[in-house]
């Protein structure tokens, strides 16, 4: 894994990836992740290695994983480069694409969705259950929807 790592991140534009990532989900919710003060590449550096779950996706027709960080990368069994080639719905069962498909909309709507919870699959075949789950609309300096990312900090493996 780490040659992935060293082949993609930290690349100048998953640093600005992750300063948007960042500095959206402070607009969403009031909370700074990390002091902004330092430099956005340490500030992508730490979100990277967080301990909590952040991911993103594009805006094509089938969305595909354009972040994940390395807990993330962990809780899926992937790398790097498996993760940001990975349509985002193979993050889910397909017998939950329905309610999956059902979060994304809801959040395109209304610009972000919190509390949500459901089941996940990792590249292994392990489910698991993911909650308090906040997903949200990424857009550009021009106020365009880009993609949405979700940020979780609780998740339990189930049979």
């Amino acid at each position: 894994m780490q040659k992935n790592i060293i082949q993609h991140w930290p690349g100048e534009n998953i640093i600005r990836h992750s300063r948007m990532l960042i500095e959206s989900y402070r607009e969403i919710t009031g909370i700074q992740l990390f002091d902004t003060n330092y430099s956005d590449e340490y500030l992508s550096c730490l979100l990277y290695h967080a301990p909590f779950v952040v991911v993103s996706h594009g805006i094509e027709a089938d969305p595909v994983f354009n972040y994940g960080n390395l807990t993330a990368q962990q809780l899926w069994h992937i790398d790097w480069e498996q993760f940001t080639t990975m349509p985002s719905r193979l993050s889910a069962e397909p017998e939950r694409a329905e309610d999956r498909q059902r979060l994304l909309d809801e959040a395109a709507t209304h610009g972000f969705i919190s509390n949500y919870t459901g089941i996940r699959i990792s590249s292994k075949g392990q489910r698991f259950k993911i909650e308090q789950v906040l997903l949200w609309n990424l857009k550009n300096n021009s106020g365009e929807k880009i993609g949405q990312a979700a940020l979780f900090r609780n998740w339990t493996n189930v049979k």
